[in-house]
């Protein structure tokens, strides 16, 4: 079993923990764990639910929470420590996380959340196999729609759904059914730009005439894919994939994240919510 990648994600959270106090650059903490800036938070969030930055953000806060209650710190001193301009902004921060005020926190018997460090294993899970195959595929073209979004508080999060949403229910999204190949509809996260944060997302079919006046086409490089199958009504399906590929597969494999797009793949035929609906993840891997 290879080890490597889940203890570069516990050196990760290690990092975040040693630098509480100064400023934190996502970039950095993604480098320990050896991944782009876009697939280390992309992999944080499928695994924890939260964003690198909240998980930051309430750490930061539950640290500066134990240190009002044991000590004589000054607000302002707690604030300025823990990378708040002004006790009104950490203030503000403090009330969202714990329910008060932090020059009431002293008080004895106030009800405190924490959230505490963050710690990962493996899960082996014998009684259900991971099934997937590896596919190479030469390059090919896609055409469709785009939005560019950033991974900054989880904005992606929110937009990309809306954006399937719009598909859904536009004539864009009948026309993509209609010119669609034999993989069906593909939603594709591509062209990362780790310095802004931002990612395009598109949803396409493959190229197989003409496209129309407002659509735009794009290339996926040729890949070495690992291709997952989901089954089950979306999106829970999908995202539980999503988290055993990031949970499961890549700890346990000799295989790692390349840096080339990644594509949710859904056929036409059937309806979402069914039981026995089948949809897939393909992963663009490298070996390590």
């Amino acid at each position: 079993m290879h080890l490597s990648g889940l203890q570069r994600l516990i050196d990760s959270i290690d990092y975040i923990e040693r630098n509480l106090e100064y400023e934190i650059e996502i970039d950095q903490v993604a480098a320990v764990a050896h991944m782009s800036k876009f697939h280390f938070q992309r992999m944080f969030h499928i695994l924890t639910g939260v964003t690198v930055a909240e998980y930051v953000r309430k750490r930061r806060l539950t640290i500066a929470a134990q240190e009002l209650i044991q000590s004589n710190s000054k607000v302002i001193d707690v604030a300025l420590k823990y990378g708040y301009e002004t006790p009104e902004s950490f203030s503000k921060a403090f009330r969202r996380v714990h329910g008060l005020s932090p020059s009431t926190v002293k008080n004895k018997g106030q009800s405190l959340k924490a959230f505490p460090k963050l710690s990962f294993q493996i899960q082996i899970k014998g009684d259900v196999e991971m099934d997937y195959r590896i596919v190479e595929r030469k390059a090919f073209r896609i055409m469709g729609k785009g939005i560019q979004v950033t991974t900054r508080d989880g904005e992606n999060l929110r937009r990309i759904p809306e954006f399937w949403q719009e598909t859904n229910t536009s004539q864009f999204g009948e026309e993509l059914e209609k010119a669609s190949g034999p993989m069906g509809v593909l939603g594709v996260c591509m062209e990362f730009d780790s310095q802004q944060d931002l990612f395009t997302y598109f949803i396409a079919v493959e190229k197989n005439d003409e496209a129309p006046a407002d659509w735009e086409e794009k290339v996926i490089p040729a890949s070495t894919w690992a291709v997952f199958e989901a089954v089950g009504p979306l999106p829970g399906s999908i995202q539980k994939v999503w988290e055993r590929i990031f949970s499961e597969w890549f700890p346990s494999t000799g295989y790692e994240h390349a840096n080339a797009p990644e594509m949710e793949v859904y056929p036409i035929e059937g309806k979402v919510d069914d039981d026995d609906h089948r949809c897939e993840v393909w992963i663009p891997i490298m070996k390590k």
